[in-house]
């Protein structure tokens, strides 16, 4: 259960609006036990007074008074589950918005490269069905458990100042046998079970979208029969699992529904004793059977909760783990980067890079016993062929990846704006383009940016302009045209330190040398690094560096 405590801690931060909406779920409970007892505590009354009547024995029944409390108990149980439906799903609306910002602040958080090993279906999964499993955490978990446990212990406390201790005791016994069976148990039998049912709806969503995805791939190679039916495969095995699981947890739920009952049929058997002893009327007998029977509107939610529990906490940690929110947030690299004790400072925009080893798993090294300063204000320019650990080098520069060995230094408040090889572009306006962080910037500087890389006249003929929408990936404009718009969204930053990854792909000739005579100005005062293959494939420089 550890996997849940970070989780747990932020939902209890919601203390109030917990308490109010676990209140409106007791008086709902209560107000149906109340009206199932009292209703057959009525009819009861109703049919032995008409036997004694039809006996012609003197009988008389105050029917104004149960029939008010009837009427009240209706009520309140038609309101409070109204309003604990509306507030509670209000609730957990807060608490998925609370939920959704720790995950982004924790990947806010993470190095960048901490999840390429993730596939995008793994990352579909992390944000959706594992993000969807904790936000119910209190209305599936936490507060039918919690509303099951007090008002079991209320039944019987009653039953016990009431009726008979023996009968509260019999009463308590079973409804905590149910109660065990329903929770601990199942959550024990079920456990790796539902674990492993998540880790398998996770490969199984991946491998469906891969399939899909590489459709004429596959085709083309004669290979698509084959995984479809290793794909089958998959699903019937995820099925089976799920079909275990439910297995399991209809069980469960079913026992524990006949340990309720059983507990039921022990208090009428009780109370028929009390009423032969003459302790209580024949009434009053029936209150506490109803009452139990209740209950089962609370028991009922236990086992589908308790049976999910076990892919509850695989979620939760696999998003402790791939999210980094196992530990508390810390400002960006700020642990790694910092300067070390004892070194000589920094001055502001510089960085070193000392004896450091790149290598991506345990592949061969791509740089080795490499070192690099970038001077304040220097424009840096490294060359290289593919493959020769230039995007790697951008990376560690950013502080996006770390080295597997050696050391970088850099001044703890340095920003960076880093424009990487790959051009990513939202399904969005051109403005949340250029500054996703809904930062406020004036549209003069948007289009001043967008006229320094050549832009300007191509969004003015978008509908809407810079809030017109771009599509997904950008399919309004050219390969070279989302280079362009890259690249303004990197000079739209305030950094210290830019670091610029083939910025001229796919641009042409033209447009590149238009772009390069206004860099400068623009950047005026700031580190430059660019990485390219060639020499024109780049920024004049100040000096250069081959790698290779």
């Amino acid at each position: 259960m550890r996997e849940l405590k970070p989780w747990l801690s932020l939902i209890l931060q919601r203390r109030r609006r917990l308490l109010l909406g676990a209140l409106l779920m007791f008086l709902t409970l209560v107000s149906g036990l109340g009206l199932l007892a009292l209703s057959g505590w009525f009819i009861t009354a109703t049919a032995v007074t008409g036997l004694l009547l039809a006996a012609g024995l003197s009988a008389a029944l105050n029917i104004y008074v149960p029939g008010g409390g009837i009427r009240l108990f209706a009520i309140t149980r038609t309101v409070t589950r109204y309003l604990e439906r509306v507030y509670n799903h209000d609730t957990v609306l807060r608490l998925l918005s609370d939920t959704r910002g720790r995950l982004f602040l924790g990947l806010a958080h993470q190095a960048p490269c901490a999840g390429v090993r993730l596939r995008g279906a793994d990352w579909l999964t992390r944000l959706t069905s594992d993000l969807d499993a904790l936000d119910t955490l209190y209305l599936r978990l936490v507060a039918p458990t919690g509303l099951a446990v007090v008002a079991s212990a209320l039944v019987v406390l009653l039953a016990w100042l009431w009726l008979s201790p023996a009968l509260a005791l019999a009463t308590g016994l079973a409804l905590a046998c149910a109660l065990l069976l329903a929770t601990t148990l199942l959550y024990r039998r079920t456990r790796h079970l539902s674990a492993k049912r998540s880790e398998q709806f996770s490969q199984l969503r991946g491998q469906v979208i891969e399939h899909l995805e590489g459709q004429a791939e596959l085709r083309a190679a004669g290979l698509a029969p084959e995984l479809a039916r290793q794909l089958c495969d998959s699903a019937k095995h995820f099925c089976h699992l799920q079909a275990r699981v439910d297995v399991a947890t209809g069980w469960h739920q079913a026992i524990s529904g006949w340990l309720v009952n059983l507990a039921a049929l022990a208090a009428l058997w009780f109370g028929l004793e009390l009423f032969g002893g003459g302790q209580i009327t024949g009434p009053v007998a029936v209150i506490l059977p109803l009452s139990i029977l209740g209950l089962l509107e609370a028991y009922t939610l236990l086992p589908d909760a308790f049976g999910r529990l076990g892919a509850t906490e695989a979620s939760a940690r696999r998003l402790n783990k791939d999210c980094g929110l196992a530990k508390p947030a810390m400002a960006v690299g700020a642990q790694d980067l910092v300067t070390a004790p004892g070194a000589a400072p920094l001055n502001a925009s510089s960085i070193d890079l000392n004896n450091i080893t790149i290598r991506h798993a345990a592949g061969p090294a791509l740089l080795q016993s490499f070192d690099l300063a970038v001077r304040k204000g220097e424009w840096l320019g490294i060359l290289g062929a593919s493959g020769c650990g230039k995007s790697s080098l951008a990376d560690a520069l950013a502080g996006v990846s770390r080295p597997a060995a050696g050391e970088i230094r850099r001044a703890a408040d340095v920003t960076v704006a880093y424009l990487t090889q790959q051009t990513v572009l939202f399904d969005d306006t051109v403005r949340s383009n250029l500054v996703p962080d809904g930062q406020a910037m004036a549209d003069e500087r948007l289009w001043h940016v967008l006229e320094l890389v050549g832009l300007e006249q191509r969004i003015a003929r978008i509908p809407g302009q810079l809030d017109g929408w771009l599509g997904a990936y950008g399919t309004q404009l050219s390969g070279g045209e989302s280079r362009r718009l890259a690249l303004a969204r990197v000079l739209l930053r305030d950094s210290d330190l830019v670091i610029l990854d083939e910025p001229f792909t796919g641009v042409d000739a033209q447009s590149q040398a238009r772009i390069c005579q206004q860099l400068r100005p623009w950047l005026q005062g700031r580190a430059v690094v660019a990485l390219g293959h060639g020499a024109m494939a780049l920024p004049p420089t100040d000096r250069t560096v081959r790698l290779g």
